[in-house]
């Protein structure tokens, strides 16, 4: 594996994140009892998310998958060091996705898994972050229009005809895919691993897809009566998971070791267009965010179960840290805008960051705004740069790193 530094840091590099609970004590005190609401691949798992070559650290390891499909330049970018991995080229690529940890390419032949070398678990009260090499785990056979989402046990991949099987979380973690087990029925949404079940919309063709919960062996699970219209969109926060339907979202989370549903309709109705059909958000946050079409953001705060629609200009990408954080909106004019989410109006405002046109639209590729603790990227395809902003600090710049390839896609790991 080969190393490169062309990326010129154009600010200091940011005070490490402070570590949020001691390491080396207060873990044996582990608590048992019925499942609990968790919040995605970044929760406790025997081991506490160790693995054998890996080392634990005192910050979390972010770093950048960077992907070009025209011509399969690939990289991870170390975001505590700044320096570029290059890895094996993934030509093709129609969309790149991540739990957290694996990066999931998905191309017409299949979907490649790499191995981006960082994560976190978070234990009870305190977190433990881990960093390992970077490597290649292998490709599952289902391509384009896949939807793969894990937890610490397994991943779920849903293919595009509603086909779901899963794979062991602990075989990828070894460096192989390993065998998969197949999830009855067919669904009409993404296969979510939550609270040690499966979590799905299925279409029995009877009528409007409704919630249904399986066991991790594929065995059906009791989860309350519920039907989503027109599926399109999940997402799994601390309060549960959302899958968006056309009148709002769903909810479904867990009180005293049994499921619950709760739906959050908009305030009236929406047109098909303006539906959010597609979320974002900070890992392990409630607050998230979707296109309401082309010149406004949906903001679904989940704690409060209530939905703000945010004018903004033209959206390429949005994005937010939650919790109070600004709303985070890359327009056309390439600048990267911030909102107040209670009052609409901007608060501030970055110089152009793109050097192309980007397009405005939900589709994959082109830039992306990820969020961590305390930073923003931004990539800018044309100009080869991926962009780190200080979304606390008036959304400075705080460093620019130069790449020797295009970054039409992104996602963040590490998370």
């Amino acid at each position: 594996m080969s190393l490169f530094v062309r990326g010129n840091v154009t600010a200091a590099t940011p005070a490490a994140l402070v570590a949020l609970a001691l390491i080396t004590t207060g873990c044996a005190g582990e608590r048992s009892g019925p499942a609990a609401p968790q919040p995605g691949p970044a929760t406790s798992a025997p081991g506490h998310g160790h693995v054998e070559g890996a080392r634990e650290t005192a910050e979390q390891q972010s770093r950048l998958v960077l992907n070009d499909p025209a011509t399969g330049d690939t990289r991870v970018l170390d975001l505590i060091t700044g320096k570029a991995h290059t890895v094996a080229p993934a030509k093709g690529t129609a969309e790149l996705t991540t739990d957290g940890r694996f990066g999931y390419f998905h191309t017409a032949a299949g979907t490649r898994v790499l191995d981006g070398g960082a994560w976190t678990v978070e234990h009870g009260d305190h977190v433990h972050y881990y960093r390992a090499a970077i490597r290649d785990v292998g490709r599952i056979p289902a391509g384009t229009g896949v939807r793969v989402r894990s937890d610490t046990a397994v991943t779920a991949v849903t293919d595009a005809d509603g086909r779901a099987v899963t794979y062991r979380r602990a075989a990828l973690e070894k460096g192989r895919i390993g065998g998969s087990r197949t999830v009855p029925g067919t669904r009409a949404g993404a296969v979510v691993p939550y609270a040690e079940h499966l979590l799905t919309l299925t279409d029995d063709g009877k009528g409007v897809p409704r919630v249904t919960a399986h066991d991790r062996a594929g065995g059906p699970a009791t989860v309350p009566h519920a039907t989503c219209e027109e599926p399109a969109g999940d997402a799994v926060t601390r309060r549960g998971v959302v899958f968006g339907c056309a009148d709002g979202a769903l909810l479904i989370g867990v009180d005293g070791g049994r499921f619950t549903v709760e739906r959050i309709p908009y305030d009236g109705e929406v047109p098909a267009a303006e539906r959010a059909t597609s979320f974002r958000h900070r890992a392990g946050s409630d607050t998230l965010t979707a296109p309401a079409g082309d010149r406004a953001v949906w903001v679904l705060d989940v704690t409060e179960r209530t939905w703000t629609r945010v004018e903004t200009g033209p959206v390429v990408a949005a994005n937010t840290a939650g919790e109070g954080a600004a709303l985070l909106v890359l327009e056309t004019d390439g600048a990267l805008h911030g909102y107040d989410i209670a009052t609409g109006r901007q608060i501030a405002r970055t110089k152009p960051l793109l050097a192309g046109e980007p397009r405005v639209g939900t589709g994959p590729g082109g830039p992306v705004v990820e969020v961590d603790r305390s930073r923003a990227y931004v990539n800018d395809p044309e100009g080869g740069h991926v962009y780190e902003i200080d979304y606390d600090d008036g959304l400075r710049v705080a460093r620019t790193f130069d790449l020797d390839m295009e970054p039409e896609l992104m996602v963040e790991t590490g998370r």
